[in-house]
């Protein structure tokens, strides 16, 4: 299949490109300011799929809204009737389409062009009206506030808010591309027509800022939003593309003593807590039980004995780890447990548990597993 994308250096172009490149029934050329017009004039021969993706939206004059939207539309169409071709075509318009400013009205000239070349000719035309997109290598500080607002916060440089309560309405770039390679599947709808809007989400400039520096502390919080929203895990994701490469490490903050070492990881009201310890040999770790809150010990280096004992009894259950075996101990409420390093070498585990440590709640009983005598330390 013989795919063309104009525009193809711009944001959704990018995007779209990397997600055709990966399909290996695709040939793609790709066309954008500053291409030799010999390129597109042969892909416009070949193409069997045209996305028109290229435009203007914040030009130096006003006239060249009318010129970089409707006149190369025009263009494109004129080209592909001269030669006797009809591939689908499909034009990335905007919601401005339906508003009465210059923007808007060259937006809806292009569709105004789309669906008569459709008319004539019986090829597919398909126009999206896209809402306000963000994501990966959109340009900040231009005409995306959510650019804007994760390249400045990813570089400690502040954001302005005029009106913290206004909406703005915001789809999600890879939402827009899995739509745009749906297109090349079906079977064809000869004619014009409109795609069915996208998926989008409503949020305060306010909420916006206020989420995208959440992302920025968790560093140091270790507290990570609801990722069971779609919209926050793509806004997540939008906002580490803008953190410089060399600034996506960061350093934990270790506990240390005689035992060992202890890091926090991760938290998150709505899954708990992850973190990590480093155990010298013949070391025990816990003895204590709690009331509510539940966990899971992993070892992944060395070998572990895990012990529990219900708070009211007196049989102990063993459970032998290794890091090999990647073999996972549930721990109960009222069960008092611990986990001893019996190896040679440095345990090292990962636990999880069902509550973010609270030191006001902190749900943490001391209560040996064994008796003192049988305890290894």
């Amino acid at each position: 299949m013989n795919v063309l994308v104009t525009g193809a250096a711009g944001f959704l172009g990018k995007n779209l490109v990397a997600a055709l490149g990966a399909r290996k029934d695709v040939e793609l050329v790709e066309v954008d300011v500053g291409t030799p017009a010999g390129v597109l004039d042969a892909a416009l021969d070949k193409a069997d799929v045209v996305f028109h993706l290229a435009g203007v939206n914040r030009p130096e004059k006003v006239e060249e809204f009318a010129t970089g939207n409707a006149g190369l539309t025009e263009e494109l169409c004129a080209a592909l009737e001269r030669k006797g071709r009809r591939p689908k075509l499909v034009l990335s318009s905007s919601i401005q389409a339906e508003r009465d400013n210059p923007y808007g009205q060259s937006k809806r000239a292009a569709e105004l062009v789309l669906q008569r070349f459709g008319d004539r000719t019986g090829a597919e035309a398909v126009v999206y009206r896209l809402k306000n997109l963000f994501g990966k290598w959109c340009r900040p500080n231009y005409n995306s506030v959510t650019a804007t607002f994760c390249h400045n916060l990813a570089h400690d440089l502040p954001i302005r808010i005029s009106d913290p309560a206004a909406v703005v309405d915001l789809t999600y770039v890879d939402d827009v591309v899995q739509a745009f390679l749906g297109e090349l599947d079906p079977p064809p709808r000869p004619g014009f027509r409109f795609a069915e809007p996208l998926a989008s989400h409503e949020v305060s400039l306010g909420e916006l800022a206020e989420t995208i520096s959440g992302f920025r502390a968790h560093r140091k919080t270790l507290r990570l939003p609801d990722y069971s929203s779609p919209f926050v895990r793509a806004l997540y994701a939008t906002y580490l593309s803008y953190v410089e490469p060399g600034e996506h490490g960061y350093q934990l903050d270790i506990k240390a003593d005689a035992r060992g070492s202890l890091a926090e990881f991760i938290k998150s009201p709505h899954f708990g807590q992850i973190f990590i310890s480093r155990t010298k040999p013949g070391i025990t770790r816990g003895n204590h039980y709690h009331h509510t809150k539940t966990e899971k010990f992993l070892v992944v280096q060395g070998e572990g004995l895990i012990r529990l004992r219900q708070i009211n009894g007196t049989d102990v259950v063993e459970f032998p780890v290794r890091g090999e075996d990647y073999r996972v101990v549930d721990i109960p409420p009222g069960y008092t447990h611990s986990i001893e390093n019996v190896g040679a070498g440095e345990m090292v585990t990962l636990f999880w548990s069902s509550e973010v440590f609270d030191p006001a709640r902190a749900d943490t009983i001391f209560d040996p597993v064994l008796p003192p005598a049988r305890e290894s330390r």
